[in-house]
């Protein structure tokens, strides 16, 4: 039986993939077809915990005088993409241009920064699905405004390398809908992406490693569910508490009785006050 790895992870797919240059490389010349680039002339500058807390899926790389910031959003749509992106923008102009020596704001010399690209790879199943996202369109009805951020949306469909990632999501979700959010899912869809030449190469040199990741990232959501699942019992747990004592001290009755009036057992309340004890 497979069990499911234990463990906690910075890296996703996403990031582990498009952080190493190669890869790096085919998607920069995916999104400028036009141009072309070495691998010595991409940096990376992805920062951690600007966007997310503990799994990262947002990806920074210099290209040239081109800061290209990107997300990896999933099933969720979320309209606050353009913000984000912004902030993360300025996070990184701050941190890599501007430093410490804020009083190069105040000196008549333009401080370089990178023009900004900002991309979000969207991998659900949302049917509308614009091309871009404004910050005028999601946070001020449409109005212009003296600060603007477009972000181009990509969704995959094509053969290169940002089609074959989306398509190697849904591999994914279908196999983690076969045989559930297990080892054997994951190794399934390597091996049917790898026959079906999507991202072979870096899924047959990397196998072991996309294993991991994917097997900790279960586990992390599993514990997450577990946890909200725990939270939501101990928000009945004081309720029901609060309900019977406020009930007791306000009108004098017994334990029994006021049990009796909130539709529980002495036994539920007692279950529901040692499992705010053991938070304690």
């Amino acid at each position: 039986m497979s069990k499911e790895a234990k463990g906690k992870i910075k890296d996703s797919i996403f990031t582990n993939l498009f952080g190493q240059k190669r890869y790096m490389r085919e998607l920069y010349l995916a999104l400028h077809p036009e141009d072309s680039i070495s691998e010595d002339e991409l940096k990376t500058v992805t920062l951690e915990n600007v966007l997310v807390d503990d799994i990262y899926n947002d990806l920074g790389f210099l290209a040239k005088d081109t800061l290209i910031t990107m997300v990896e959003a999933q099933s969720t749509w979320n309209w606050n993409m353009a913000l984000r992106l912004l902030m993360y923008y300025v996070e990184t102009v701050r941190k890599e241009y501007v430093g410490v020596e804020s009083e190069k704001l105040y000196g008549s010399k333009a401080i370089f920064i990178p023009r900004p690209e900002m991309y979000v790879v969207y991998t659900g199943s949302r049917q509308e699905r614009p091309e871009t996202i404004t910050l005028s369109s999601a946070h001020f009805m449409g109005q212009k405004s003296d600060v603007e951020v477009t972000i181009h949306m990509l969704y995959g469909g094509g053969s290169d390398i940002i089609g074959q990632y989306v398509e190697f999501t849904r591999v994914i979700d279908s196999w983690i809908r076969k045989l559930g959010r297990t080892k054997d899912a994951v190794l399934e869809a390597i091996s049917e992406c790898v026959k079906r030449n999507v991202l072979k190469e870096y899924l047959s040199d990397h196998e072991s490693e996309v294993l991991d990741i994917m097997t900790t990232l279960f586990d992390q959501e599993s514990l997450t569910k577990q946890m909200m699942n725990r939270q939501y019992r101990m928000g009945d747990a004081r309720r029901l508490v609060n309900d019977v004592e406020n009930i007791m001290s306000h009108y004098g009755v017994s334990l029994a009785e006021a049990c009796d009036v909130t539709r529980c057992s002495v036994e539920e309340y007692y279950r529901a006050k040692n499992l705010l004890n053991s938070e304690m």
